[in-house]
This record gives C-alpha cells, sequence and structure tokens, in this order.
C-alpha cells in the first residue's frame, strides 16, 4: 500500500476537472434525449437510434483519431473536440427550447458528437503519463470521480428536465465541454519531441498502430477475451438487467442497484489508487471475477438488498481492472504509438457491445432473459480465469512512476517482433 502525495500538481488537477465535469456532462445526456423523444412521442426506438448515432461513429472513427493524435499536438486536438461539441449541444439546447427538435437532427448531432470524441479519446491514454508522475494514482482518481458522475449525472439531469426542460440538460451539456477546453487550454505540458508524432503517411501510421497493437500479445489477448465478455456479458446486461428489475421490483429498485454499481466503481477506484500490485493484470484479473454478480444475482432473481450488494463487489471489480488495465497500456507503450494502439484497443473493446445488446432480446425470447444473464455470469467467470492462463498478461509487470519505454528517432522506426513485443510488454 502506498500513497502520492505528488499527485495533484496544477496540471493533473485541471486534467482532473476536465475529465469530471465533461462526464457529468455525458452521464447527463440519456436522461435529456430520453425525456425530449417521449415527450415528442418517440419511443425506445427513437432513443436508442440517437444513441447509436454517436456510439456507431466513435466506435468507426477512434481508429483514425488515434492516428491524428499522433501526428499532431494531443491537446489542440482534444480542446477542439470539446469546441466542435460546444457548439452541437448548443444548438440541440435551443432546437429543444424553440420546440423544434427532431430525431434526424439528434441523430445528426449525435454522429458530429461520436466524431468528436473519436478525436478525443485517443490523447487521453497520452496526456496522463505527461501531467502525472503517478500514472496508477491518476487512473485511480479519474476513475473514482468519474464513477460518482455516473451516479450524479442522471439524478442532475431529472431535476434539470423538471425544473426547465430537456433543452436546459442540453445547454448545461454545452457549458460541461467549455469547462473542459478551458481546464486542457491552461494545461502547461512539456514540448512533444518530434519522434512522438507519426512521420509517415496516414495510411502508414494506420497499419504501422496495428502492427504495433498486434505484437504485443497481452494486448491483444485481453481485447479478444473483453470482446467476448462484451457479446455474453455486459452487452445483454445492458437492456436485461433494466427489464427485469424494473418488471419486478419498480423503477426506484433500479436506480437503486446503478447508484450500487456506481459506489462500487468509486470504491474500486480509490483501491485503485493505494494498491500497486506487482503483476496488475494478474490482480486485475482475480479482482475482475467479482463482476459475474452483477449478472448472476439478477438473473437468478435475488432479493434486492443482495442485489444491491452484489453490484457493489460488481462495481468494485471493474474499477480497479479499469485502473490496472489504463496503466499498463500508458507505461508499457512508447510514445510514439501510444495514441493509435489505445485507439485500437478501445475500438476492439467496445465492437461486440452493441452486438450483446442486439441479440439480447432475441435470446431472451428463445432462452429466458433470467438464463441469458445467467450465462452471461457464466462468462464473467470463464474471461478473468482466461486473463490468468495467459502468460503474457499474468507476467506483465508494473512499470513504476510514469516510466516509458524510449521512443526510437523516425530514422530507426521499426515494427516490433512478437518476441520483443513481450519483452517490452
Amino acid at each position: 500500500m502506498t500513497s502520492s502525495p505528488g499527485l495533484w500538481s496544477r496540471n493533473f488537477a485541471l486534467f482532473f476537472t476536465a475529465r469530471t465535469v465533461a462526464k457529468l456532462g455525458d452521464m447527463m445526456l440519456p436522461v435529456a434525449l430520453a425525456a425530449g423523444l417521449v415527450a415528442q412521442g418517440g419511443g425506445a426506438g427513437s432513443v436508442g437510434a440517437a444513441l447509436a448515432s454517436f456510439t456507431a461513429c466513435f466506435a468507426g472513427f477512434v481508429v483514425f483519431g488515434g492516428v491524428i493524435a499522433d501526428r499532431f499536438e494531443t491537446r489542440r486536438l482534444m480542446i477542439g473536440a470539446d469546441v466542435v461539441r460546444v457548439v452541437t449541444q448548443s444548438v440541440t439546447a435551443w432546437l429543444f427550447f424553440a420546440g423544434q427538435a427532431q430525431l434526424w437532427q439528434l441523430c445528426v448531432f449525435g454522429a458530429v458528437n461520436g466524431i468528436s470524441a473519436a478525436m478525443f479519446q485517443p490523447g487521453v491514454a497520452s496526456t496522463v503519463p505527461r501531467i502525472a508522475e503517478d500514472v496508477q494514482g491518476a487512473n485511480g482518481a479519474v476513475r473514482t470521480a468519474e464513477s460518482a458522475m455516473a451516479v450524479l449525472g442522471p439524478a442532475t439531469a431529472g431535476t434539470l428536465v423538471g425544473v426547465t426542460s430537456p433543452g436546459g440538460v442540453f445547454a448545461v451539456h454545452a457549458c460541461t465541454y467549455l469547462v473542459s477546453a478551458l481546464c486542457l487550454l491552461l494545461l502547461r505540458l512539456p514540448a512533444q519531441q518530434r519522434g512522438e508524432r507519426g512521420t509517415g503517411t496516414f495510411r502508414a501510421d494506420l497499419v504501422e498502430g496495428w502492427q504495433e497493437f498486434r505484437a504485443r500479445t497481452w494486448m491483444w489477448g485481453v481485447i479478444l477475451i473483453w470482446m467476448l465478455l462484451m457479446l455474453m456479458a455486459w452487452g445483454p446486461a445492458v437492456p436485461l438487467v433494466a427489464t427485469l428489475m424494473i418488471g419486478e421490483h419498480g423503477e426506484g429498485a433500479y436506480g437503486l442497484v446503478n447508484s450500487a454499481l456506481g459506489a462500487g466503481m468509486a470504491l474500486g477506484g480509490l483501491l485503485a489508487m493505494r494498491f500497486r500490485p506487482r503483476y496488475p493484470l494478474r490482480v486485475g484479473a482475480v479482482v475482475l471475477f467479482g463482476y459475474c454478480l452483477q449478472p448472476l444475482t439478477v438473473g437468478a432473481g435475488m432479493p434486492l438488498p443482495v442485489v444491491m450488494g452484489g453490484f457493489v463487489i460488481a462495481g468494485a471489480g471493474m474499477a480497479f481492472w479499469g485502473v490496472m488495465w489504463a496503466t499498463s497500456v500508458q507505461t508499457q507503450v512508447p510514445g510514439a504509438v501510444l495514441n493509435r494502439i489505445h485507439a485500437y484497443e478501445v475500438a476492439g473493446s467496445l465492437v461486440m457491445m452493441p452486438v450483446g445488446q442486439a441479440l439480447a432480446g432475441p435470446a431472451a425470447g428463445v432462452f429466458g432473459a433470467d438464463e441469458v444473464l445467467l450465462a452471461g455470469a457464466v462468462a464473467c467467470v470463464v474471461g478473468p480465469a482466461t486473463l490468468l492462463a495467459v502468460p503474457a498478461i499474468r507476467r506483465l509487470p508494473r512499470v513504476s512512476g510514469s516510466r516509458r519505454h524510449p521512443v526510437p528517432v523516425p530514422s530507426q522506426r521499426r515494427v516490433v517482433s512478437s518476441a520483443e513485443g513481450e519483452q517490452r510488454g
């Protein structure tokens, strides 16, 4: 157990504020969309289409965002993405206030926001090691704050909708991106060296990122296992848990279990700030077993207090693993390709989520919702067990502080072999 008294530097405080405030706005968005579209006579399909326009564009463009982030100054790209979203959310707020918001407009703005997020996200991975000597502590602090916002955001949005309208939520959402942009603008970052940016053609940089990603067994091994979890557990859990909990216990109970999940995630983030295992992915995988309690408690029809307790443990396991994973990526990967590799792992992690969500309903119709969730619980045991069975994942050592592998100069850049990737990863 260690502490990090030097974590809260000026730079990290600004970055922490930017991520926390933006997360608050992001967690308010689904409530505003649902309230606005339902008030206009829309249903679940309309809300799903508006949200899907964001997710599809984010997943489809994030790899390209990684290449662009490696070719340009990442902070400027992130600020630009925030500014674009200030504009889109401000216009959406005006449309709702004027009573002129239509589904196609929300889908267009959702697509623009998804592309903007795809340009923003890769820079997060490379910014953390540049502003914090304690990378794990920084990731833990950010994850804890984001977990708190996951609880606070929907409640805040519900209050704003009741006091004003969905337009009021979108106006606040635009302000959160403005705060994020201002905080990023005030960062004092060390200048990026020439070798830390892409220097070839766009296609060559894209291919190099893929080859670097593929050369690290520990990384693509985790992503393959994660795709299984998204398909079997995380994807189906989103609609099925909501359906079962609301149907059996009411909307209030569903809110309680979500709050329990958020509380557990905050606890997991706090633990990850303090606990520094020698093999972070090994310990993270052990803790991740706790996530099986989310689908298990609901699928088995357990009493509400038991479900809430299971969600706390599940949230803690998910958050702790998330910090161990993010820290491993940020400290094990050379800066020259970090944005691109992060983009590939984000895209791989997300690609099976909508598939699992789409198949949840038909699978529940054939096998039953409880049975699908119980199958997801089994997957949540098989997944971490498989992580522990892969030597490259189980034996990946912790890198102290923010120490990074040296960045090769452009004339020496090449794709590492699988053996080298294992040593470096």
